[in-house]
């Protein structure tokens, strides 16, 4: 058995250690380089990281609307827009390595890829407008407008949805 059936086989979650280990496993070249590694395994591995990324973008949600206050971001905020963007950043580092070779699975996690970053870029903004040191009342106007990361994070909620039916549709087909 491969070390991804048995990750998905297992019944249990996958958790980001384990899917970390099966992946270095995997580039270690412990298998041969043109095996293939099961479409279920690698829709798991990336509905791992989808998940994650759904996770993060509610603190990251909030840390951008901070920015947008009406009396002024504090300094808790820009300690949380800057985990907001390691955590986005290492997120897309992890999803780039996946192994994944089902050419709609590649279409995925380039797509979650482009969506985080501009989460990633959106957190960013938020802190340059939010932390100017010329302010004036156009940078002003722009912060007050401020009320979150917008659709792009949506979209990467509803990937993450159809990705997910779409596992649960092949897990039922026989």
């Amino acid at each position: 058995m491969s070390a991804f059936g048995a990750l998905v086989r297992s019944g249990r979650v996958a958790t980001t250690a384990r899917c970390r280990r099966v992946v270095h496993h995997l580039r270690r070249g412990d298998r041969a380089r043109d095996a293939r590694i099961p479409r279920s395994a690698q829709v798991q591995v990336l509905l791992t990281v989808l998940d994650e990324s759904v996770a993060s973008l509610r603190s990251a949600d909030t840390a951008v609307a901070a920015c947008g206050a009406p009396d002024g971001a504090a300094g808790q905020t820009a300690r949380e827009c800057a985990r907001a963007l390691s955590g986005f950043h290492r997120l897309r580092v992890r999803l780039a390595e996946l192994p994944i070779t089902e050419p709609d699975l590649v279409d995925v996690r380039a797509y979650a890829g482009r969506l985080l970053a501009y989460d990633q870029w959106m957190v960013q903004q938020a802190l340059n407008v939010a932390y100017t040191v010329h302010p004036d009342a156009r940078t002003e106007a722009a912060r007050l407008q401020l009320n979150g990361l917008g659709r792009p994070a949506d979209e990467l909620r509803r990937l993450r949805d159809a990705l997910k039916a779409t596992s649960r549709r092949e897990a039922r087909q026989p």
